[in-house]
C-alpha cells in the first residue's frame, strides 16, 4: 500500500488575513515540514506586476513555482481570474509525475472567475485523478458548479479510479457538499473520520467549514486541520492535511452514481 499525504490550502494570494502582510516566504518554510506528496492550492498568483513592484520579497517566479521549490518536481496551474496587472487561480504541486491535465471553466457569473483543475498523476504505475477547485460565494452557483464537476468526473475519470477532489468549496451551510456526496458517491475525509466537516475559516477563529477533501477509490487514514501558530498568520484559511492509503489493483466498489 502506498501512503499519500495531501494538503489543500487557500493561500489568499500569499497575504495574511486582511491583506496586512505578505507571508508567502514564511508559508513556504512552514509547508515543507508537512512532507506532503500532493498540494492543492487555491488563490495562488501566477503573475502580479503591481505586487511585485510594492513588495521587495515578491518572488521572481509564480507563487506555485516558488512553493514547489526543490520538493515538488511537478506542478500544474489553472489560470482563472485575469486582470490588468496579472492573474491567479488554482494549482497542484506533486512529487509524482503528471501524465496529463486541463483546467475547466466553471464560472457562473461575471463577478467570479472559477475553474476546476483536473490533473492525473502516476503513483506506483497507477493513475490517480486529482480535481482542485474554488467554488462560488453564491449557493445556487455552487450547486451548478458541483454539477459541472460531476460531469467532468463522469466524462474523464474511469470507474473505480483513485480520485481526490479538494479545494475551497465556500459551502458553509453544507448543502452543496451533501449533494456532491450523494450524487457522486464520494466521501469527505473529515466527515468520515471525525463525523463533521473541518472548520477552516477564518483562520484565527475557525468556525466555517469552507474547505473540503473528498475522495473515492482509496483509503482515508487520517485528517487534520492545521490550527494555531504558525498557520493562523499566513492566510484567512487553515490548510487541511489528509493521509490516504492506495491499494493498487484493489477495486473499492466505487460508484459515482451517474449513468455511463
Amino acid at each position: 500500500m502506498f501512503k499519500i499525504r495531501v494538503v489543500s490550502y487557500n493561500i489568499h494570494k500569499g497575504f495574511s488575513l486582511g491583506n496586512m502582510r505578505f507571508m508567502l516566504p514564511e508559508l513556504a518554510r512552514s509547508l515543507e515540514p508537512l512532507q506532503a506528496d500532493l498540494v492543492f492550492l487555491q488563490e495562488t498568483v501566477g503573475e502580479n506586476h503591481k505586487h511585485k513592484r510594492s513588495h521587495s520579497d515578491w518572488p521572481d517566479v509564480s507563487q506555485f513555482e516558488y512553493l514547489a521549490g526543490e520538493s515538488f518536481s511537478h506542478f500544474v496551474y489553472g489560470k482563472n481570474a485575469v486582470y490588468e496587472h496579472g492573474h491567479h487561480g488554482n494549482a497542484i504541486l506533486s512529487r509524482h509525475a503528471v501524465k496529463r491535465w486541463r483546467n475547466i471553466d466553471v464560472s457562473t457569473n461575471r463577478l467570479e472567475s472559477r475553474g476546476a483543475l483536473h490533473c492525473v498523476v502516476e503513483i506506483g504505475g497507477t493513475e490517480v485523478h486529482l480535481v482542485n477547485s474554488h467554488l462560488s460565494l453564491f449557493e445556487r452557483a455552487r450547486h451548478r458548479q458541483i454539477a459541472m464537476i460531476g460531469k467532468l468526473i463522469q466524462d474523464e475519470i474511469p470507474h473505480g479510479s483513485p480520485t481526490i477532489v479538494a479545494g475551497d468549496f465556500n459551502d458553509w451551510r453544507g448543502t452543496a457538499g451533501k449533494a456532491f456526496e450523494h450524487a457522486l458517491g464520494v466521501r469527505d475525509a473529515f466527515s468520515l473520520l471525525r463525523g463533521k466537516y473541518a472548520r477552516s475559516f477564518p483562520s484565527f477563529l475557525p468556525l466555517l467549514t469552507l474547505d473540503r477533501v473528498y475522495f473515492s477509490g482509496i483509503r482515508c487514514l487520517n485528517a487534520q486541520a492545521m490550527n494555531g501558530l504558525p498557520w493562523v498568520r499566513f492566510s484567512d484559511h487553515l490548510p487541511l492535511v489528509v493521509d490516504f492509503g492506495v491499494d493498487f489493483g484493489v477495486d473499492f466498489g466505487l460508484d459515482f452514481g451517474l449513468e455511463r
